[in-house]
């Protein structure tokens, strides 16, 4: 899809992502000084061959969002440090993990090599994840507890628990459903028994407190932000990994100097104790000017990606039954296509179609013999 990324009008379609086709389709529009495009290493390469003197534009948005997954993962990674109200893990699970862990390492330290994973009959993907960490414990997760109608009365049997702790059960049972509680005896039992009563606060998902972390400020409620804070201060690493993310959200409003401030912000994330950080940086390295301008210049990506929506609707209104030929014109129609004489342009994916993969139409398909 390729869109003017001044005016937001559709340019044209072109019939898949491969760079030979937007190479082809470049070379006989000249005049494209600047294009947005994504990450994709296919459209960086077709902009190198036809145009190498235009500018080319990574899209903001998809810098967030590949930040996002290598935080997620690095959250992941240190749960086992953030999630002080989690109770340890001792159970048989976890003595797995420690055991296999040592035995992966004693291994590899006799340089038995892939091996490994013939002796200990564990996969080959298995014993890649145990070899890339350097220590057992942030291999453990923390427990993650779905929400239950007892989550909202939790501070009050916390209270009476402190005052008393050989109250029963039962008698918590009848003081709760005094004040609304629809639950039943058996999961206020089981909340109970599982240490959530007690427990400092209750235990997210990494998913979660990577959303906490990635979400602005003002954007979160006092108490999100306190326990967002309190998760973050446990451990080293994740004040390192708020700190960048903090800093990395100033990058994407551009301004001049910003080309400085990323080579700092590449370098700190680069020292910092962040493996799938360091992936992330090696990315931007990768395709160092494009993000340059895009931290610099007001371009984006965002009207191709809205079109490419639109696309989606589009083709599920026609559930396959006419080529790419119709589908190219209901887009460009849809937009009130006009000439591309636009010296900036705006390039995105959408799913590729081929005649060949769909199904004709109700005036391709041949009428039935009739029976006898």
């Amino acid at each position: 899809m390729l869109i003017d990324a001044e005016t937001r009008r559709r340019v044209d379609v072109l019939p898949d992502r491969t760079a030979d086709t937007l190479e082809a389709w470049l070379r006989t529009h000249p005049g494209v000084a600047v294009v947005c495009r994504d990450g994709s290493g296919a459209y960086a390469e077709a902009v190198r061959r036809a145009l190498p003197d235009a500018v080319q534009v990574a899209d903001r948005w998809h810098l967030w969002d590949n930040l996002g997954k290598a935080v997620l993962k690095e959250v992941a990674a240190h749960s086992a440090y953030w999630a002080k109200a989690s109770p340890p893990q001792d159970g048989p699970r976890a003595q797995t993990t420690l055991q296999r862990w040592h035995q992966v390492h004693v291994l590899l330290q006799q340089r038995v090599g892939l091996e490994c994973a013939r002796r200990l009959n564990l996969s080959l993907n298995t014993v890649k994840r145990y070899a890339r960490v350097a220590e057992p414990e942030r291999l453990q997760r923390a427990p993650q507890y779905r929400p239950t109608l007892v989550d909202t009365y939790r501070d009050h049997l916390r209270q009476h628990r402190s005052d008393d702790p050989a109250v029963s059960a039962l008698r918590l049972f009848e003081e709760i459903k005094t004040q609304g509680y629809q639950g039943s005896l058996n999961l206020l039992y089981r909340y109970i028994i599982q240490g959530r009563v007690e427990g400092d606060r209750p235990s997210i998902s990494p998913r979660r407190l990577a959303r906490l972390m990635l979400t602005r400020p003002d954007g979160l409620t006092d108490k999100q932000l306190a326990v967002r804070d309190d998760l973050v201060a446990a451990c080293p690493e994740m004040i390192d990994l708020a700190e960048l993310i903090s800093s990395f959200a100033e990058l994407l409003r551009p301004r001049e100097g910003n080309s400085e401030r990323l080579d700092a912000w590449i370098a700190c994330a680069r020292g910092a104790h962040l493996p799938c950080l360091h992936s992330f940086s090696r990315g931007l390295d990768q395709d160092r000017d494009a993000v340059h301008a895009a931290v610099t210049l007001p371009y984006h990506n965002g009207g191709t990606e809205g079109v490419n929506t639109e696309t989606k609707r589009i083709m599920r209104q026609m559930h396959g039954r006419a080529g790419f030929t119709l589908l190219r014109h209901r887009i460009l129609l849809s937009g009130r296509h006009t000439r591309p004489s636009a010296v900036m342009a705006s390039v995105g994916g959408q799913p590729d179609v081929h005649p060949q993969s769909t199904r004709p139409g109700r005036h391709q398909r041949q009428r039935a013999p009739p029976r006898r």
